[in-house]
């Protein structure tokens, strides 16, 4: 058994990042992987739990058949796999993403990092290099917006922390269709975002512990570029309500990305320029009236039905929150166990 575990979904055979994670196996490791209908039907890789569309089914029964297929979101269900086997860290990743010597090495919840705050929004890329760049899911006006850096670190603990990926990092069409240069993050010490400071982020090299975790759902009836992105942002009001708060932390990784079409990426990313700033809004004006008394996962509720009431999210979509929250309760009470 092992508390800490990986998560990913591919379509494809095992890549490169998939060999390395297999090694991690066995090593205070261990990694589901995620099938979809494209997966190839004999996918298999060392010591790696891989969860097939028939296996998916078996498990989690309705709530598989009524996700999506071919989509990224059925993450959801390796996420419920994990926990259900007593995670109590999880980092999850893609499979284009090649882990460095130091991925998933001295995982802590407590970090000393350096503060910044008094922004609406921050460009976190900006504390860990001097590139002309910025995070998918940042409004193109705000790209500039770095905030204040506090003289003095913070102790504090971080339920959630994004990892940084060097080369091709996570950006946006238009930087990739526009700038396009490769990119090695500096090793700088972890950055906390203040509360009440937005920064998007991905799950593309992100760490999540067990206080954190009825925040893992990803909306599946959202475009494609924005499922995390605005999951990101659920996850930051969230933590602000319980005065915690996310860190960016240093590369851990180098993707080398899986072909996309960019125009395609360009046009799932409209609904964030469109959509961003009324997210966080909506978002802002709900936490005012929500009780600290409530879990967790009963303000992931409270914030995913905002979105709901003004359009954001379709009605789908919290039929779809409420099965995964439901099976969460399973998975939590049946990893307890082991």
């Amino acid at each position: 058994m092992s508390a800490n575990w990986i998560v990913v979904t591919t379509i494809n055979p095992p890549t490169i990042a998939i060999e390395a994670m297999s090694r991690m196996t066995g090593a205070g490791w261990r990694v589901v992987v995620v099938g979809d209908r494209k997966t190839p039907a004999n996918w298999s890789a060392p010591g790696i739990d891989y969860l097939s569309i028939e296996r998916q089914c078996d498990l989690f029964g309705p709530l598989a058949d009524a996700l999506p297929y071919n989509h990224y979101c059925r993450k959801n269900l390796g996420y419920l796999f994990a926990i259900s086997q007593g995670a109590k860290c999880l980092l999850e990743t893609d499979d284009d993403n090649i882990p460095y010597e130091n991925f998933g090495k001295s995982l802590s919840p407590s970090l000393e990092a350096r503060l910044v705050s008094g922004a609406t929004w921050i460009n976190a890329y900006k504390y860990f290099t001097a590139a002309h760049i910025w995070p998918r899911g940042l409004p193109l006006d705000e790209i500039g917006s770095v905030g204040t850096l506090s003289p003095d670190p913070v102790t504090a603990r971080f339920p959630v922390q994004q990892y940084l990926a060097d080369l091709d990092p996570d950006v946006d069409a238009v930087y990739r269709l526009v700038l396009n240069k490769e990119v090695t993050f500096d090793r700088e010490r972890p950055l906390a975002i203040d509360c009440g400071c937005w920064t998007p982020f991905n799950s593309q090299n992100t760490v999540f512990f067990a206080d954190s975790f009825p925040l893992l759902y990803l909306p599946c009836h959202v475009s494609f570029r924005m499922t995390d992105i605005w999951r990101s942002f659920v996850i930051q009001q969230a933590l602000w309500i319980f005065g915690q708060r996310v860190a960016f932390l240093a590369a851990t990784v180098k993707q080398v990305r899986n072909v996309h079409n960019l125009a395609k990426d360009f046009s799932d990313e409209v609904p964030g320029y469109l959509h961003n700033k009324r997210i966080v809004q909506t978002l802002s004006d709900r936490a005012s009236s929500i009780s600290k008394e409530m879990t967790m996962s009963d303000v992931a509720s409270c914030f995913w039905r905002a979105l709901n009431a003004v359009g954001i999210i379709p009605d789908v979509e919290l039929r779809l929150f409420d099965g995964w929250l439901a099976m969460l309760s399973t998975a939590l009470a049946t990893g307890t166990q082991r």
